[in-house]
């Protein structure tokens, strides 16, 4: 009997890498699509597509649980200011944020997926069947960082950390071990662009990207993501370095990617806990 998955599907083309992987694999893709979020494109690698607006969670689990989905990813992107407000929650969505202990995202997603499995389905790890873009560690593309920029690197590791630890963001750009910002709910290219307005003609060393995973990271929600896009806009911002997080990462297009790494003449690094241990 052919698999059957359910793919609640997001922003960018994170869920779009994954339907085709899994259609490709022989699996009957079934997707929760988001209004005005989720790509239309999503709709060529589904058995079905059914449509919903955010903040609703009883019909989307009704659907796949009624197309007789027992695993469940939810992949892509979703705007996290849409929580103060916009949503018009169905009931199964009320009584889920009346119980949160607060509106972080790891909050949100832990509820949300207590609720699929109230309903016999279980959220699933966001790499699935994506395990080859997974980050390896070394160096990826580039020259190897020097020693100051690896020292600034591995600062700016462990202050990614402790505001990820916090759910503030994932992402910080540095010059000589100085933050000049950190990911907000922007998300990481407009931080990283707000890096390069901040420094934009005042000379100094270029920038250096620092992107990791929660200390704690759940691989079934928002897992860290790198593409193509995010060099592009490091070069715009004078940034010359990305270090990303072995392991807990992954590439959305890795030949798209490495081809603009070489074009931009970024260095790219995957690094782990083990990388600064000595910093």
């Amino acid at each position: 009997m052919t698999e059957k998955v359910g793919l609640v599907a997001g922003a960018g083309s994170f869920p779009l890498l994954f339907a085709a992987e899994a259609k490709k694999a022989g699996r009957e893709v079934f997707v929760v699509a988001l209004n005005d979020i989720t790509p239309k494109e999503i709709e060529r690698y589904a058995v079905e597509t059914r449509w919903f607006r955010l903040g609703k969670v009883g019909g989307p689990i009704e659907f796949l649980r009624d197309s007789g989905v027992k695993k469940v990813l939810m992949v892509g992107s979703i705007p996290h200011v849409s929580i103060f407000g916009g949503i018009v929650p169905d009931l199964r969505a009320a009584k889920l944020l009346l119980k949160l202990r607060d509106k972080k995202a790891g909050a949100i997603f832990t509820a949300i997926a207590e609720e699929f499995a109230r309903d016999g389905m279980e959220i699933v790890s966001s790499a699935t069947l994506l395990e080859h873009l997974l980050v390896k560690p070394g160096l990826l593309s580039g020259k190897k960082p020097d020693a100051d920029t690896l020292k600034t690197a591995a600062f700016g590791w462990k202050a990614a950390k402790t505001l990820s630890a916090f759910d503030v963001g994932l992402t910080v750009v540095l010059r000589d071990q100085t933050v000049i910002a950190a990911e907000g709910l922007e998300g990481t290219d407009e931080c990283i662009r707000r890096a390069g307005q901040l420094t934009r003609g005042r000379g100094g060393s270029a920038l250096t990207v620092v992107k990791v995973a929660r200390p704690t990271q759940d691989m079934r929600f928002d897992l860290p993501v790198a593409g193509a896009s995010t060099l592009r806009v490091m070069a715009e911002a004078g940034a010359s370095t990305l270090v990303i997080e072995a392991g807990k990462t992954l590439i959305l297009g890795m030949e798209e990617f490495l081809a603009a790494a070489k074009d931009t003449g970024i260095s790219v690094l995957g690094a782990d806990d083990n990388t600064f241990a000595a910093s």
